[in-house]
């Protein structure tokens, strides 16, 4: 990892369980000058093509679609189509074939935002983002569906948080995870 800004090119993907606080470090980094991301998009982008409406059922049945019909790392392909070698941060990778997909960038950060189950229940309920449950057993138990995948076209977030070349502890206050962040974008930068 070193030197990676110094060579003028960087990027930034980010893993972690729904609400650990990834947008808020995708905002802070898009703060920084980096293009923003997210292995979504090329779902969305799938989803309005096809006349389907978007939420949270329909985002992952989406993505299970396009990794069927083109493997595992199809999102993360897409969106480095779109990249274009620019300096970006990504949101929402799910697979440890998006992961092999984004290494194909040898300035390829994989951070995996971790925060406590308590954490991002309260966060996920001030949100209140569309697909986000209204009950804290329902989010839960939807994310354990993402956890580990059942085929190769479904969400595996252990293993691809695994691949995680850093770790960042989101359970304090949003002024310590930009300090953290501060930290972290040093360390990148030497």
């Amino acid at each position: 990892m070193e030197g990676l800004l110094a060579e003028g090119i960087m990027l930034i993907g980010l893993t972690g369980r729904n609400a650990s606080g990834k947008s808020t470090v995708v905002s802070w980094f898009e703060e920084k000058g980096l293009v923003t991301e997210s292995c979504s998009d090329s779902i969305r982008e799938y989803l309005r093509e096809e006349g389907i409406n978007e939420s949270r059922e329909s985002l992952i049945e989406g993505g299970r679609e396009l990794r069927r019909k083109g493997g595992s790392g199809i999102l993360a392909s897409m969106l480095l189509e779109r990249l274009d070698g620019k300096d970006a941060v990504i949101d929402s990778i799910r697979t440890p074939g998006e992961v092999e997909a984004l290494r194909s960038r040898s300035d390829f950060v994989l951070i995996e935002v971790k925060a406590s189950m308590d954490a991002r229940w309260e966060r996920a309920k001030l949100r209140a983002r569309i697909g986000d449950s209204i009950d804290r057993q329902t989010f839960f138990s939807q994310e354990e569906l993402e956890i580990k995948a059942k085929d190769e076209a479904g969400q595996a977030l252990d293993a691809t948080a695994a691949l995680a070349d850093l770790v960042l502890i989101n359970d304090g206050s949003i002024d310590e995870l930009n300090s953290d962040l501060e930290e972290l974008y040093k360390m990148l930068n030497y």
